[in-house]
């Protein structure tokens, strides 16, 4: 069996927020978790395509990141899928955010969620600025130009 590259930690990813946004700055959170949430996590049941980030009395929280419930969970409270959770990140890094995100046409998105080296759920969250239609076309183009390019090259090969 092959080993598992670092990047393979991942347990999801928006990959809509790269075409949506232009990502101008990442940072990575801690999330907090309850329960069999973890065991879920780590069966990749969850999706960041809705969710959003905000700033609330100097917290940071994740909103409509959906952790399906773990199946073998005995437990009798269960999870909310899409419950807010907060998101643990260092007050002056809160502090650094705040305005950014108070400046017009910025949010906060969740790229990735992962597990780090020592196998704690992190998520990867970025300032970003939504694109218009026209830079969405544009990043279409460039997309199938670099293939097209890949392809030549390839034949050549």
């Amino acid at each position: 069996m092959p080993k598992k590259k670092k990047d393979d930690a991942s347990i999801c990813r928006n990959r809509k927020a790269s075409f949506r946004f232009e990502l101008l700055e990442r940072i990575e959170c801690g999330v907090v978790l309850r329960g069999s949430e973890v065991k879920s996590l780590r069966e990749g049941q969850a999706t960041l395509e809705e969710a959003y980030a905000t700033i609330e009395n100097d917290e940071l929280w994740l909103i409509g990141m959906h952790i399906s419930p773990y199946a073998f969970d005995q437990s009798v409270e269960k999870n909310e899928p899409n419950r807010r959770r907060k998101l643990l990140a260092r007050a002056r890094e809160i502090r650094k955010l705040k305005p950014q995100v108070e400046q017009k046409g910025l949010t906060l998105v969740p790229v990735r969620a992962y597990f780090n080296e020592r196998g704690i759920a992190k998520i990867e969250i970025a300032v970003a600025r939504g694109k218009a239609h026209a830079d969405k076309r544009q990043a279409i183009r460039e997309r199938e130009h670099r293939r097209e390019m890949d392809r030549a090259i390839h034949r050549r090969r």
